[in-house]
């Protein structure tokens, strides 16, 4: 199974509490997702919840072609305001292992997403990947660096 490495770096101008408490909020990953996604959390309660390790969160996304999957994700480790990791449970990859780290810098925040992730299916996955889905994931997160130039401005 081939593991694919991917990372996405941003600075935000706003102290580490406010990026903290934005990006640690399960449900403001769908305000930071492309529409077409339909990115929905099914978990409920989720209104006032903050990340911390255990914690299972439930989705409904459409990545592709529009066909609705679920998606469950654990958080598995937290360093509050420092990094929090995502791993998937069951949805559309062999494997999903996505860090979010947060560092305090002059005039704001430096965010770092690290990603690894595997298709599997063997060369169909390999050819997948190379022609679909490394590049719905880049467009992902491009589509994140601007919305969150948008709501929080340019650094």
């Amino acid at each position: 199974m081939k593991i694919h490495r991917l990372e996405f770096t941003q600075k935000i101008p706003v102290d580490l509490d406010t990026a903290w408490d934005f990006f640690s909020s399960p449900l403001n990953l769908a305000e930071i997702t492309p529409k077409d996604m339909t990115f929905d959390v099914t978990s409920p309660n989720m209104a006032n919840t903050k990340m911390y390790p255990g914690l299972i969160i439930t989705y409904k996304v459409s990545p592709l072609f529009g066909i609705k999957l679920d998606w469950v994700t654990e958080i598995t480790h937290v360093k509050e305001n420092e990094y929090f990791i995502d791993e998937q449970r069951f949805g559309p990859f062999a494997f999903w292992h996505h860090q979010h780290h947060f560092q305090s810098i002059d005039g704001g925040v430096l965010m770092k997403d690290i990603l690894h992730y595997s298709v599997g299916w063997g060369v169909i996955g390999k050819v997948a990947n190379g022609v679909i889905v490394n590049n719905k994931i880049n467009e992902i997160f491009n589509f994140r660096y601007k919305k969150v130039e948008s709501l929080f401005g340019k650094m």
